[in-house]
């Protein structure tokens, strides 16, 4: 059997770590992880390393922020009024909210710092700005 192609649906253990060596997130302990090369649901970068890969090849790559959750955006720090934000609604930094915006979308956003009436929301994904160590291993091409 030849290595995995785009439009294969593929099954894949994984293991993300930051370059310190802590785990992010893990299929290990669970079913594989199940999608198809080319249809957008996985990290570019992490598509790109499953191509080409043949059942039970274990792989580790790194993957840049650009092939990852993207680079970090200061545009993406926002300061707004605490006025904006439900009264009854209980701040801490470093909690995560869901903005909903005018087109319906959900935005998650972290509370980075409440300074007097402001609060400083941002919108950037945790692991933005990040390099990720990945090890892969293709369980099978289905």
């Amino acid at each position: 059997m030849g290595g995995a192609k785009l439009g294969d649906r593929v099954r894949v253990h994984y293991t993300a770590r930051l370059e310190r060596g802590v785990v992010v997130d893990t299929s290990e302990g669970e079913e594989p992880f199940e999608f198809v090369l080319g249809d957008g649901r996985v990290l570019p970068g992490f598509e790109e390393a499953v191509i080409g890969m043949r059942p039970g090849e274990v792989k580790t790559v790194r993957i840049p922020p650009e092939k990852g959750y993207g680079p970090y955006r200061q545009d993406l720090e926002v300061e707004v009024d605490r006025s904006k934000l439900p009264m009854d609604l209980e701040l801490n930094i470093g909690d995560t909210l869901e903005i909903v915006e005018d087109d319906g979308r959900v935005i998650k956003v972290e509370i980075m710092d409440i300074i007097g009436e402001k609060v400083v929301l941002n919108a950037n994904h945790p692991l933005a700005g990040v390099d990720l160590i990945y090890e892969i291993r293709l369980v099978e091409i289905l």
